[in-house]
């Protein structure tokens, strides 16, 4: 029998890793599939008069086997993934995508739901069942329930031809990603470098057996270097290879990738009636339709770019003055910025950095949880794990209630992508009086402890942290009754508040006590810091939003016009770029080929979502700033409002009743030092 297919016999219900073989993966997808046709059937045969519980909630609970082996296999597939699982993965993604079509083009099914729809108003249904019902109905409608059978089969030939380029492109990227490796032997190249990279770079280089100091794309090791090294040559070196990710001619090239993308993507939209992908997707966003989130990036490009301006100016200056360099190029950026920073605020990350020692920062995340929402977390070592660096909690409430099972997986290896994340291994849903509790995990990129240190955290490490904790506390603290509403199930232009105003606490006196202590000597960060933290946070922000914009942009760009006369991504890139560049354009490096956000994650029409959440995150923030920032008051509303909602209700409603108002541009725009 396979494991994956039975109920798991483990504390709380949490995934068998050690215990799942590689070879169980493929036909555990196969009858899970099975199993959901079946459940679907079931829907579809029923002879009774299609009602709420019969048609939508037994939808809504469908495929829940089918879920948590998904969530496994994708999940291992980002943070533990090899040439096996790549291979698995290719094999399910179009029978995952055959699947999803063959529901959302089940047209008897969608009469059933279309039935109870056309009755809503005579129901008396919660408003958590109202936006399911209404959510199930637009769904199959925005997934062809309406096109006759022909164009049905159009659609599931795009979708399945899409879930296969979306993959492969993620393959490409990640294969360039760890080709590229820059040995230095010459330790005189090691100039400015921080003492626990070059170390990590000695431990690589001997791992690899080699003799020197071994430097990837990966960020723990290219972000230091492009940030502290003084060898000019190397940190060009390094950036290109970067920016050449996928844009180069071998076999992991995603030029045609990213051109067949965008042309599905927008043939899919006209198929169902929309005008451009982008159309499609803003639909069900906060941001409505392109017009209205260009207007949205423009009018914040308008009061960001005077000031980005004047950044670059004042940054090619002190570079000129510093070492007489005559042009700023994008190799220098993070160099000379950090130089500046240095300058004026005397505070440098490796200053920080002993301040900032994982284990404690984590505990004080866990700790303002604690004070703003009840939650405490315990280390516990029986549940199974997938690799050994993991960590496992346990989550509960004051009166010892489990609340959520919570995995850390903070180093990067072979095998584990670039960057940070946010994912859960199950939701949180209430069945037959038991409401089940989410398993929620996240995964960073941290600098692994050595020999004589342990892993300590840049400022910017932190924020991630933060971030990505913010993110599972909304998959944590999820209460709603139906698993398709829970947790970060929300509009994407919503699901990066929780994240994001996480991060303001880091900037924050009263918070900081509580975790920013000398790994050596426990002496609490000095306040000056602290004061040049904050200051620091609106250093050269102007040149941050309007690279930010400046990708918002690009992604409407692909995907909110027609692109089928698009034929050179490198000129559309540069046509995309002008209204926001300000180095010289780098004529072999493109950012589009390896854009895994919008190309192979889920931000495709949804980039700007991380600038609209700043504008709700200041906005909120603000509120709590006004009332203290471990106030109860605002901590429980915005847990009632806004954490344990998930999707239940149109997000503008949801953070109304929390603040009382929409959100004003106002908090952010002064936070950013730009009014």
């Amino acid at each position: 029998m396979n494991i994956l297919n039975q109920s798991f016999d483990t504390p709380h219900d949490t995934a068998p890793f050690s215990k799942i073989n590689i070879t169980d993966y493929v036909p555990a997808f196969d009858a899970a599939i099975a199993e959901t046709r079946q459940e679907i059937d079931a829907i579809v045969q029923l002879k009774e008069e299609p009602n709420f519980e019969n048609t939508i909630a037994a939808l809504s609970f469908s495929g829940m086997q089918l879920d948590r082996i998904s969530n496994i296999f994708f999940n291992l597939h980002s943070a533990e993934t090899n040439d096996e699982l790549d291979k698995i993965a290719n094999e399910v993604a179009p029978k995952l995508a055959e699947l999803g079509n063959d529901i959302t083009l089940n047209f008897p099914l969608f009469e059933k739901i279309k039935q109870v729809y056309d009755k809503m108003d005579s129901l008396d249904l919660t408003e958590e069942q109202k936006t399911l019902l209404t959510k199930n109905y637009r769904d199959f409608v925005r997934n062809g329930a309406l096109l006759p059978e022909d164009k049905k089969q159009t659609l599931r030939d795009i979708d399945s031809e899409l879930s296969v380029l979306k993959l492969k492109f993620g393959e490409h990227v990640l294969a360039d990603n760890n080709a590229f490796q820059m040995l230095i032997t010459n330790p005189d190249e090691l100039e400015g470098l921080p003492e626990g990279t070059i170390e990590a770079a000695k431990e690589m280089a001997t791992e690899a057996c080699l003799e020197g100091w071994l430097f990837t794309l990966d960020y723990p090791s290219y972000i230091p270097f492009v940030t502290y090294a003084k060898n000019r040559e190397r940190r060009k070196e390094i950036t290109l290879a970067a920016g050449k990710k996928a844009y180069q001619q071998n076999d992991n090239n995603n030029e045609e990738i990213v051109l067949k993308i965008v042309n599905l993507r927008h043939q899919r939209a006209q198929l169902l009636g929309y005008a451009s992908h982008a159309h499609f997707v803003l639909e069900e966003r906060m941001g409505q339709d392109p017009a209205q989130v260009t207007k949205f990036l423009n009018d914040l490009l308008a009061k960001g770019k005077p000031a980005a301006e004047k950044e670059f100016k004042e940054l090619s200056e002190f570079a000129k003055e510093l070492d007489g360099l005559e042009n700023l190029e994008k190799w220098d950026g993070s160099y000379y910025t950090e130089k500046l920073k240095q300058q004026r605020f005397n505070l440098e990350d490796e200053k920080l950095k002993p301040y900032f020692q994982l284990e404690k920062v984590l505990a004080g995340a866990f700790e303002i949880a604690h004070r703003l929402y009840g939650l405490n977390f315990n280390e516990v070592h029986n549940i199974d794990k997938y690799h050994p660096d993991v960590q496992t909690f346990e989550v509960k409430d004051d009166a010892g209630e489990l609340v959520a099972i919570f995995y850390a997986d903070f180093f990067p290896r072979k095998g584990k992508r670039n960057g940070a994340w946010m994912t859960s291994f199950k939701s949180q849903y209430q069945k037959a009086g038991k409401d089940e509790r989410p398993h929620v995990s996240i995964v960073c990129n941290f600098t692994k402890p050595t020999a004589s240190k342990p892993s300590l955290l840049t400022f910017n490490e932190v924020l991630t942290l933060f971030h990505e904790f913010g993110h599972a506390l909304h998959g944590m603290l999820a209460n709603t009754v139906y698993p398709t509403l829970s947790g970060t199930s929300v509009f994407w232009d919503f699901v990066e508040l929780p994240s994001q105003i996480m991060e303001n606490w880091c900037y924050e006196e009263e918070a900081l006590k509580l975790f920013a202590k000398h790994y050596e000597t426990g002496e609490t960060i000095p306040m000056e810091y602290v004061e040049k933290i904050k200051e620091s946070a609106a250093f050269m922000e102007g040149m941050a939003t309007v690279r930010q914009i400046s990708f918002g942009l690009l992604d409407m760009g692909w995907h909110g016009q027609d692109p089928s006369s698009i034929q050179d991504i490198k000129a559309f890139e540069v046509e995309k770029f002008a209204s926001t560049s300000l180095y010289p354009d780098v004529q072999d490096n493109a950012m589009s080929p390896s854009f895994s956000h919008i190309f192979n994650g889920g931000y495709s029409s949804g980039y700007y979502s991380y600038k609209w959440a700043e504008v709700l995150d200041a906005d909120a923030f603000d509120y709590f700033k006004q009332k203290g920032i471990f106030n109860k008051e605002v901590a429980d509303k915005f847990k009632e409002n806004i954490l344990s909602k998930g999707g239940t209700a149109h997000p503008m409603k949801l953070y109304k009743q929390f603040r009382g108002q929409e959100p004003s541009v106002d908090a952010l725009l002064k936070r950013a030092g730009l009014i």
